[in-house]
């Protein structure tokens, strides 16, 4: 494990409050494990002062990347960017709001040292609202499971551990990020899903609703005509 060099892609917007905190715990997570890694924070056009806030920590942290986007492009094309710019041979993502746990990290790696090419991570016992969020979600994740045949519970958990060579081959557009998974598996690449913790958000406020989830069966639909 301490030979690859790791990058964890972290997608921020308007988190500035949060910002802080999920890099130092991403530090706090990996420092002691002796993995080699680098942290890619992605500044999705935020008007909070969190664009302001990373490149500050920049300055006193030799492993953290910025990379700044000049408008709100979404969680897709944040990541995108994120993949661009990120030099490990392992990716992990994980979302900006703390409510993703860093310390699921190595747990990951190691189920992909287990031969697995992508591990997408399962909110087993989720801290979100029912009906704004957790039931949208499973209504998403049932269609998705239906429509591409890849069953996972929780497509769009952003704690994913990747394989750099796989996720680089994948083009990203709409909401296709959390397809990832689905359409990796349909060119023979090796999927695993695997438990992990998650928190309620304490600080900033929530950019996902019920709208998001129509967006999402829309991207779904225009992925599967597309590799049909």
């Amino acid at each position: 494990m301490g030979e690859r060099f790791l990058s964890v892609v972290v997608p921020f917007y308007n988190e500035r409050e949060n910002a802080g905190g999920a890099i130092d715990e991403v530090h706090a997570a990996l420092g002691s494990t002796g993995i080699r890694y680098e942290i890619v924070a992605v500044d999705d056009g935020s008007r909070d002062g969190t664009g302001e806030l990373l490149r500050d920590r920049q300055k006193g942290d030799p492993r953290l990347v910025v990379v700044r986007l000049r408008k709100n492009f979404g969680q897709t094309a944040a990541l995108s960017a994120g993949f661009d710019h990120a030099a490990g041979d392992v990716i992990v993502t994980m979302d900006g709001d703390r409510q993703n746990d860093p310390a699921d990290i190595p747990r990951l790696l190691a189920k992909l040292d287990e031969g697995y090419d992508i591990v997408s991570g399962w909110r087993v016992h989720r801290k979100d609202p029912f009906f704004t969020r957790r039931l949208p979600s499973r209504i998403a994740n049932g269609l998705i499971s239906l429509i591409t045949r890849v069953h996972l519970h929780d497509y769009g958990c952003s704690l994913k551990a990747f394989r750099g060579d796989v996720v680089r081959q994948i083009r990203l557009y709409g909401e296709m990020h959390r397809f990832i998974p689905a359409v990796a598996s349909w060119v023979g690449v090796s999927v695993a899903e695997l438990p992990v913790n998650h928190r309620p958000r304490t600080a900033g406020r929530s950019k996902y609703g019920l709208s998001r989830t129509v967006r999402v069966i829309l991207d779904l639909l225009t992925v599967k005509f597309l590799l049909s």
